[in-house]
C-alpha cells in the first residue's frame, strides 16, 4: 500500500460523499460530519480492498460491496435512527433510500480509486 493509494482512496471517498451527501442531509446527518466520515471511509477502502482492485470493473464491484457493508455497519448498526441495532427486514426496508446512497457512494469511490491508481494509458 502506497501513500498515493491511500490518498486516492480518500479522494474517492470525498467524491462519493459529495454525491451521496444530499441524501444524507435529508436524513438529518450534518454535511461536514458526513464528508469527514466519507474521507476516512474512503481511505479505509484503499487499505481493505485496494489490493483487489485492478481495473474499472473490479473497482466498481469492490466499491459496491464496500458501500453495502457500510450500509449495514452505519444505518443498521452504529446509527440506527431510533431503531436500536436492528438487523431485520422491517428496519432494512425503512433504510432502503440509505442503501441506495451507500451504493452510489461505493461505486463512485471504487471508480475514482481505480481511475487514479490504475489510469488508462494514453493512446499513441
Amino acid at each position: 500500500m502506497s501513500t498515493s493509494e491511500l490518498k486516492w482512496g480518500t479522494y474517492g471517498g470525498v467524491a462519493g460523499g459529495l454525491v451521496s451527501g444530499a441524501m444524507m442531509g435529508i436524513m438529518g446527518v450534518g454535511f461536514v460530519v458526513h464528508m469527514v466520515n466519507s474521507a476516512i471511509i474512503g481511505a479505509g477502502f484503499a487499505i481493505v480492498l485496494g489490493r483487489f482492485v485492478s481495473g474499472a470493473l473490479s473497482g466498481l464491484g469492490a466499491g459496491l460491496v464496500y458501500g453495502g457493508a457500510w450500509w449495514i455497519l452505519g444505518p443498521l448498526t452504529l446509527m440506527p435512527m431510533g431503531f436500536g441495532v436492528n438487523w431485520n427486514a422491517a428496519a432494512a426496508a425503512v433504510m432502503v433510500p440509505s442503501l441506495v446512497g451507500h451504493l452510489m457512494y461505493g461505486s463512485i469511490l471504487g471508480l475514482v480509486y481505480t481511475g487514479s491508481v490504475y489510469p488508462v494509458p494514453a493512446r499513441s
